[in-house]
């Protein structure tokens, strides 16, 4: 069993020493523990100190693409070195190394295929109060959205398995955190969650430099996922309110048609019209949606089937 520990990094030469420092290098139940540094494009010495740290592996990016697109080239890097499990930490030292082995004993005992830190946001002394009143909504909002219970849905310490790290597809440039939970509630990857301590904090985030930026970017990211996998779900229930709208309309006009013998309100009758017609078009597009909703997820399957027959080989011919 392998267990590799990836580090998505961008300008991290001050804080990344530590952070390699605080990580295990044996953990009971993998015979071998490997570090992969996913430097995403970073203006400083990243990579030096990267490899004076003593770190395994390490992957460059030419550009700045974003941590959820280093953290998905990580969890294909990890595969290729042939990870049985994938832990993503940050380079800031967040986390305390020392609870990867809390993160990844759910996976070794088989009792989930990825596995959330929960970092008990109201204990961290560091966090505003509206941090951590955003934090709980989100975690709500995407509880409800995935259909699972994590409690710190923005929580990046996870571990993961090699099945469902070959099952995830990263759509955003932007945050991995919401968008992986939501897919592996969707897919069926069994999710947990376990309490992890957290270091004083070393810098400001890299990810939220504006805080009505960062909960619009989250928005958008959620409503995005969600509409890939409930597509038919969400246009069927906007759909409804110009439906029903319009049918209590057709209905008053019926109403003053019969009882006032067709004397006026027409423009209910016109009004109910363009509602109906609304409401059905919105009810088609929804049919489209879950069509192409099914399409995508039968080649989401084959390119899961794709990557893992890839890999196998890789490690053979390797």
């Amino acid at each position: 069993m392998k267990l590799i520990i990836q580090i998505p990094c961008y300008n991290e030469s001050t804080t990344l020493p530590q952070t390699i420092r605080d990580l295990p290098k044996h953990i009971d139940g993998f015979d071998s523990v490997e570090l992969l540094v996913i430097d995403d494009g970073s203006t400083d010495n990243t990579v030096e100190v990267a490899r004076t740290s003593g770190v395994d592996h390490i992957h460059r990016s030419p550009r700045n693409r974003g941590l959820a697109h280093a953290f998905s080239v990580g969890l294909d890097e990890a595969l290729k070195l042939g990870a049985d499990v994938i832990v993503n930490t940050d380079g800031d030292n967040q986390y305390c190394g020392a609870c990867v082995e809390d993160l990844v004993r759910p996976i070794l005992n088989g009792e989930a295929d990825m596995v959330i830190g929960d970092r008990q946001t109201d204990t961290i002394r560091h966090f505003t109060k509206v941090k951590k009143l955003l934090q709980k909504a989100g975690s709500w909002v995407v509880r409800w959205a995935s259909g699972t219970d994590i409690p710190d849905a923005t929580s990046g310490f996870r571990a993961i398995s090699r099945d469902a790290a070959l099952k995830l597809v990263i759509f955003s440039n932007y945050t991995y955190t919401l968008e992986t939970i939501i897919q592996a509630g969707k897919k069926g990857i069994n999710l947990a969650s376990v309490p992890i301590r957290t270091n004083e904090k070393l810098r400001e985030s890299h990810l939220i430099t504006s805080i009505p930026r960062y909960v619009i970017r989250s928005m958008m990211t959620i409503l995005r996922i969600f509409l890939m996998y409930e597509a038919l779900r969400v246009f069927v229930v906007v759909g409804l309110i110009p439906t029903l709208i319009g049918s209590v309309l057709f209905l008053r006009f019926i109403y003053f048609l019969a009882t006032v013998k067709g004397a006026g309100h027409i423009q209910s009758l016109i009004i109910a019209s363009i509602l109906l017609v609304l409401g059905f078009m919105i009810f088609l597009l929804g049919m489209l949606a879950d069509l192409i909703a099914r399409n995508r997820r039968l080649t989401e399957d084959v390119n899961y089937r794709l990557r893992k027959m890839e890999i196998e080989r890789g490690q053979v011919n390797g």
